[in-house]
């Protein structure tokens, strides 16, 4: 399966601008993509301040996610600001051709930023499927927390959509290739560039095989734009082969 990773600097607070931004990439995007990841809250950048937002800009977002995935037959992934029930969520939506949209919302909110303050913590841990692939979402500070992504046996594929500071980036690409390693999977760590209020982002946006390896590759066009490709038959011999899972701890999560 071709993925294609997008990391390029978000327009602060201004989602049309950001969505036709992302509108000129997909044009440029190389054939046979079977889904293409956007970062965390790639309309806004990671703001602070949802309230500013107009109610109708947010519940736009899915639809132009699922306008986009017919209009290019492929999956389309990142996270974006969702208001439900008075609240406030930093939801990483999933978008596939005729399929209604899934989402999962980001269970560790990032307390140094106050994140907790302006958002709900999401509570249910969601696997989305895209054809014979499992994919488990997760988003930026969630990849702090290695319980929360533990393999099961569960998916293939674990996405991790991010404002990852440029000050922590050797934090993001340690965390990312162990992510890899103990659970035996592809991951893609999808991170912006540029600058936002204050904060320098630098990308690194990357793909990692179920051994750690970076399989990833920039497009010769454009720096911003990642593709891999994933081989499903050769990550099953390698847990055959190295079922290191089947030795894992039994856990629960409570809250």
């Amino acid at each position: 399966m071709k993925v294609a990773l997008l990391q390029p600097e978000l327009y602060w607070e201004n989602i049309d601008r950001n969505l036709k931004m992302f509108e000129n990439l997909f044009e440029r995007l190389e054939n046979n993509c079977s889904l293409v990841v956007l970062p965390e809250m790639f309309t806004t950048g990671f703001t602070m301040n949802p309230e500013k937002i107009a109610s109708s800009a947010l519940t736009e977002t899915p639809r132009w996610l699922q306008l986009m995935a017919e209009k290019y037959q492929f999956s389309l992934a990142g996270s974006s600001i969702a208001s439900e029930e008075n609240n406030f969520y930093n939801r990483f939506y999933f978008a596939s051709p005729a399929v209604k949209v899934k989402y999962y919302d980001k269970r560790h909110l990032f307390r140094m930023s106050e994140e907790q303050n302006h958002y709900s913590a999401g509570k249910e841990r969601k696997i989305f499927s895209l054809g014979e692939w499992r994919i488990l979402p997760q988003v930026c500070y969630d990849l702090r927390f290695p319980v929360w992504s533990r393999n099961r046996n569960d998916y293939d594929i674990l996405i991790y959509v991010a404002n990852w500071p440029a000050v922590r980036q050797d934090v993001w690409n340690t965390l990312l290739k162990a992510r890899a390693i103990e659970n035996q999977c592809y991951v893609l760590g999808v991170n912006r560039t540029g600058k936002a209020p204050g904060i320098d982002y630098q990308g690194g946006s990357v793909v990692l095989s179920p051994k750690g390896a970076i399989i990833s590759r920039k497009s010769s066009e454009n720096p911003n734009i990642l593709y891999a490709d994933l081989d499903r038959d050769e990550m099953n011999a390698f847990r055959e082969k190295f079922p290191a899972w089947k030795d894992g701890d039994y856990f629960e999560i409570v809250d």
